[in-house]
């Protein structure tokens, strides 16, 4: 062991009290760094669970039409622009390594019609079922009825959105064919239990900028909830692409009209005359033309005999990455691929996506951050504070060392020797007391009372993690303020001379 370590471990012996203070401050800033960074991770890991996997995946694709990324949460019930080429987008994405999945969703607000009253409002998601999951797996509930069947018209209706109507209109919806249960029924309800009007069907009807759109009568399958943030994303009913795209008034899958090359080529144009300007269309005898010469000219527009429901129109696609890939990189390599194959369409981050949701999340996470980074600052201060109170009372000893021969070099590494030393056992006891408290605290299962705290827990239960990187962040930043609070004390070790030490005699 080197001679000043030896005398470094003397030294803090020696001074217990002083010791002792800045061995404390190691060990409490280490105890709440490490807690900090838990907690931040498993914000992070549970915002990811919660937004990215269950409502709108890492990346979320719009019209270049579209003017706000804020998509989802759209105030005032603006439309979002129409994606009528999916399948060029899906092309491009599906030449990206980094893309894992890719789910094509209508996404706008509409009018609940009501027969007895003034008509409500929520928006809807449109997509296909089987899609939906395997996009997004379990972020559902169901509460009453039954899981979506292939090829039927559906509806998923939220309970916030059931509960909204019912205080609205009176209005209590249930999946169709089933009747009202009691232990879901609101308390309000259930003191006006004779009085409600119970429907197993719900009539949407679009609207849009083109005005386009039209009633449609869908049955509700079944009740959901979402596992978190359910006050916010259950204003969203999810229903099925195709009913979604009649209530909207867009082109749906069994709707698309396919064209040859030609034709298509003659509807893309800007000029009308262009209609009129081919052969193909205006014969100068028509006597001269058979049957058989006309139908080899004039290909007749057909219907596509089998539903894709990607041929039909979109508003949004949802892009989930591969762990470990960055969003708002990955966003704007998205978009620059879009744009070279001509595809009308730009890539967003999720936080962007979900407006101020995204934004309060970062918010609360910076400010999370921040406070570790206060708590860094302030240990730095205090501990700098105290070894230098401790080299000026120790000039005699300092400046007897320095009168014997000791160098300046000798000087600074028993003070960092020091500090090393009360880091190592104390700093790592308080990050061996942070890892057990996460562990701890992660083991009570803390339900977040509301959506606020949602936020900060990263979903409905508090779950703080610290992974390997976390550990290693923890250990760098007791690192960073043992080598930061020695630098101002060992200059003023080194000022003290043998002679320093006699007048202090």
């Amino acid at each position: 062991m080197p001679i000043f370590i030896t005398i470094a471990w003397r030294n803090i012996l020696r001074h217990k009290g002083k010791s002792f203070i800045v061995g404390t401050i190691l060990f409490i800033g280490a105890l709440l760094m490490t807690l900090g960074n838990g907690v931040i991770s498993g914000m992070e890991h549970g915002m990811s669970d919660y937004i990215v996997h269950g409502f709108c995946g890492h990346v979320v694709i719009a019209s270049d039409k579209q003017e706000s990324d804020n998509v989802f949460l759209e105030m005032m019930g603006k439309s979002i622009e129409p994606i009528s080429n999916y399948k060029d987008i899906k092309k491009v994405l599906t030449g990206l390594p980094y893309v894992d999945k890719v789910l094509p969703l209508g996404k706008n607000m509409v009018m609940i019609l009501n027969e007895e009253g003034a008509p409500g409002y929520t928006y809807v998601i449109g997509a296909d079922w089987k899609q939906y999951h395997d996009f997004f797996a379990d972020n559902l509930r169901k509460v009453e009825g039954e899981w979506p069947t292939e090829g039927q018209p559906w509806v998923l209706f939220p309970t916030s959105q059931r509960k909204d109507t019912y205080d609205y209109n009176g209005n209590w919806y249930v999946p169709l064919g089933k009747k009202v249960t009691d232990s879901t029924l609101l308390p309000e309800a259930k003191q006006n239990r004779e009085n409600i009007i119970v429907k197993d069907s719900v009539i949407f009807m679009g609207f849009n900028e083109a005005n386009a759109s039209t009633d449609i009568s869908i049955p509700i399958c079944g009740v959901t909830t979402y596992r978190a943030y359910d006050k916010i994303f259950g204003q969203f009913a999810l229903m099925d692409i195709e009913s979604y795209r009649a209530a909207l008034g867009y082109i749906s899958a069994g709707e698309k009209v396919v064209l040859d090359s030609a034709h298509s080529k003659i509807m893309a144009s800007e000029n009308l005359d262009d209609m009129f300007s081919t052969d193909n269309v205006v014969v100068a005898n028509s006597s001269l033309v058979n049957e058989s010469q006309l139908s080899s000219t004039v290909d007749t527009p057909r219907i596509a005999p089998k539903v894709n429901v990607d041929d039909g129109t979109y508003n949004l696609v949802c892009v989930m990455l591969k762990p470990g890939e960055d969003p708002a990189t990955r966003a704007e390599e998205i978009s620059a691929a879009l744009k070279s194959a001509g595809c009308g369409a730009h890539a967003f981050p999720w936080n962007k996506a979900i407006g101020p949701i995204g934004s309060m999340a970062m918010l609360i996470k910076a400010a999370l951050f921040g406070f570790v980074m206060f708590l860094f600052f302030v240990a730095i201060i205090i501990i700098v504070n105290t070894l230098s109170m401790a080299a000026l009372e120790r000039s005699s000893e300092i400046g007897m060392m320095r009168a014997v021969g000791a160098r300046r070099w000798f000087i600074a590494a028993m003070f960092t020797g020091e500090t090393a030393c009360l880091s190592f056992i104390f700093g790592g006891a308080g990050i061996v007391a942070g890892i057990v408290l996460v562990a701890v605290l992660d083991s009570f299962h803390l339900k977040a009372p509301n959506e606020i705290v949602q936020l900060l827990y990263g979903g409905e239960i508090f779950r703080p993690m610290l992974s390997v990187v976390d550990l290693i962040l923890a250990l760098v930043q007791l690192a960073l303020v043992t080598v930061i609070a020695v630098i101002y004390p060992v200059f003023v070790a080194l000022g003290i001379t043998p002679l320093d030490a006699i007048s202090r005699d």
